[in-house]
């Protein structure tokens, strides 16, 4: 979702100009005019180390500024520490050059402000596997100040009214609400609230056991409760209780709906005896499917697909 792509904090952008990047590799056989990361290997130390980490180039350069900031530091002084930084931090070897490829930035941030960010997620009681866990999947967690994750912290305990330990539960299974954007999720909590329906406990549950729907397309938030709830009558408590249907695909649940009431199956009311769940009706392979909900072939399923 677009409104989704991590956003580096501004003051990681503004690293250097072009003028004092030229200044600086005034080496006469570097190739100034260069556009690409790649000629520069042979006359820097720190890129070709880069490389051989496993820093992707190529992807580097596309990121603003990015490619001056590589330009002008110097592997033993500024870039050794950081990199010890990150295994401390619990970053894995083999995942450092995939990481730097997506936060290059991080390679020019003060290592005091790191070890200061690091700190106040562990006063915060986040574990050390659990903070590794956050910056490789949020790579530009670390570039945040600590009055900004607090704020974003604040910010879902109090907006979802949760506990601190269901607050940090959240941002571990979702680490990219701490770096993006949040007026979507704003909007994503009124589109729950007001357009869905939706009582405020309930979003709470909903957003504890599927964090994902804070981050999800309204457009399909809203088509997939409108087939949910209008055309296949289920409930706002049954939503509640498999909120992981919204991460399913409309054209799934559809199909499987429609195979179920054409052959007379289609009950969704816990207090029948032929209840289906949720769950049941969209995580299960198709064969498995087929043979224990629908109590039909696969041949069955298929044929019945073409009929749509």
């Amino acid at each position: 979702f677009s409104d989704w792509d991590d956003i580096p904090p501004s003051s990681a952008l503004e690293v250097i100009s072009e003028e004092e990047a030229v200044q600086i590799i005034a080496e006469p056989l570097l190739p100034i005019q260069s556009s690409t990361l790649r000629d520069y290997v042979d006359h820097s130390e720190t890129l070709a180390k880069l490389v051989h980490l496993g820093v992707d180039l190529s992807q580097v350069e596309k990121r603003q500024k990015a490619g001056q900031l590589l330009l002008t530091l110097d592997f033993e002084k500024d870039v050794k520490k950081i990199l010890l930084f990150l295994k401390d931090v619990g970053v894995e070897d083999n995942q450092l050059g995939p990481f730097l490829t997506k936060n290059p930035y991080i390679l020019g941030e003060d290592l005091e402000a790191l070890e200061t960010r690091v700190a106040y997620l562990k006063s915060k009681k986040f574990g050390k596997s659990e903070i590794a866990q956050m910056v490789s999947r949020a790579p530009y967690l670390l570039l945040f100040s600590v009055e900004r994750l607090d704020n974003r912290l604040g910010f879902f305990k109090n907006e979802l009214g949760l506990s601190v330990k269901k607050t940090k539960d959240l941002v571990i299974r979702l680490p990219r609400l701490l770096t993006g954007k949040i007026e979507p999720v704003k909007e994503n909590l009124q589109v729950c609230q007001i357009e869905l329906g939706f009582q405020r406990n309930q979003i709470q549950q909903i957003v504890c056991k599927t964090p994902k729907i804070l981050t999800a397309s309204r457009k399909r938030l809203k088509q997939t409760f409108d087939y949910l709830h209008n055309i296949m009558g289920i409930p706002h408590h049954l939503l509640t209780r498999f909120p992981q249907v919204f991460n399913s695909k409309l054209l799934r649940i559809r199909e499987r709906h429609m195979f179920l009431a054409f052959l007379g199956r289609a009950q969704y009311d816990p207090a029948q005896p032929s209840y289906i769940s949720l769950d049941q009706l969209v995580s299960l392979p198709d064969e498995v499917f087929c043979k224990e909900i629908a109590k039909a072939s696969m041949q069955d399923f298929e044929n019945f697909l073409k009929t749509l």
